[in-house]
């Protein structure tokens, strides 16, 4: 039988070859197994028992971080027994967190039309010309955030490659390797258009950085905040995870279908798409107790 370490390992390459799970992915679950390591001993001969004892361990942590190390030992578990190293499934005796997925945080449709108006008139009024570049720069990144509901790191990431001559579509390599094709729309067409034209020369990607690779997710966070702020929004309500939502949501919202929206986003399982049905839901109360003839007074 495989020793704790080796079935460690093991595991994740697994999860690395035939998933392609991310190295984010295989580190956190590397940790999630150590920790259980930690207080149970040797992962692999432990009983139900042993991983019953995790639960008050962990009592303290996020439900969120709890239900993540659970569903870690349960996938190493599920592959000891493909492997043939183990025969039972101690999985059973798991914790289970009642854990919520917080609704996320929204832009509204004014607010959206007051961050694209300041990058609209930064990008034809700003100076010096340095300035708007810059500007024009904000405004590609903006309609790419918004318009196609790329991730941060998606975005940023971006090969000048994956931008085609003479389609409305994007290649984009999103979590585990996974490859999309994301559709882009009229106006973000023109503002990326507008960008290449006088993007710096060199690098391969479409928002280089001086020093050389690509811009920064951390300089991107920035860039959105700054423009909050000039559009008269608090800063803290905007991220480039805020921007993939209020695409996402405002689709919803206009009749997409959940599966498209699913393809969009490049989510793997259906059931994280589904947040956003919440998030619908949760406006249509608020419309209710907003405009209903026979709210409270």
């Amino acid at each position: 039988m495989a020793g704790p370490d080796d079935a460690i390992t093991q595991f994740l390459a697994m999860l690395a070859a035939e998933r392609g799970a991310a190295a984010n992915t295989l580190a956190a679950y590397g940790r999630d197994l150590r920790a259980a390591r930690e207080v149970i001993g040797d992962l692999v001969v432990a009983d139900m028992a042993a991983i019953g004892r995790l639960g008050a361990a962990w009592q303290d942590l996020a439900p969120s971080s709890l239900a993540r190390r659970s569903s870690a030992l349960r996938q190493f578990y599920g592959f000891l027994q493909d492997e043939g190293l183990r025969e039972d499934d101690p999985s059973g005796g798991l914790p289970r967190p009642r854990a919520r997925r917080p609704l996320p945080r929204l832009l509204n449709h004014e607010e959206i039309a007051a961050l694209f108006a300041v990058a609209e008139s930064d990008s034809r009024e700003a100076s010096p010309v340095a300035s708007r570049i810059q500007a024009v720069r904000m405004l590609a990144l903006l309609e790419l955030l918004y318009g196609s509901g790329l991730r941060a790191t998606e975005l940023v990431s971006l090969p000048l490659a994956a931008v085609p001559r003479d389609a409305p579509f994007l290649t984009i390599t999103g979590k585990g390797g996974q490859q999309r094709m994301v559709p882009v729309s009229g106006r973000a067409v023109k503002a990326l258009a507008a960008w290449l034209e006088v993007r710096p020369k060199g690098g391969r990607f479409v928002f280089p950085s001086p020093q050389g690779g690509h811009l920064t997710r951390v300089r991107l966070f920035q860039l959105l905040r700054e423009l909050a702020g000039k559009s008269g929004i608090d800063p803290e309500k905007v991220s480039p995870h805020v921007l993939r939502h209020a695409f996402a949501t405002h689709l919803l919202e206009g009749g997409a279908d959940l599966r498209v929206l699913q393809t969009l986003l490049g989510h793997a399982d259906i059931a994280t798409t589904q947040i956003y049905t919440h998030v619908d839901a949760a406006r249509l109360v608020a419309l209710v107790n907003e405009r209903h003839p026979l709210r409270g007074g």
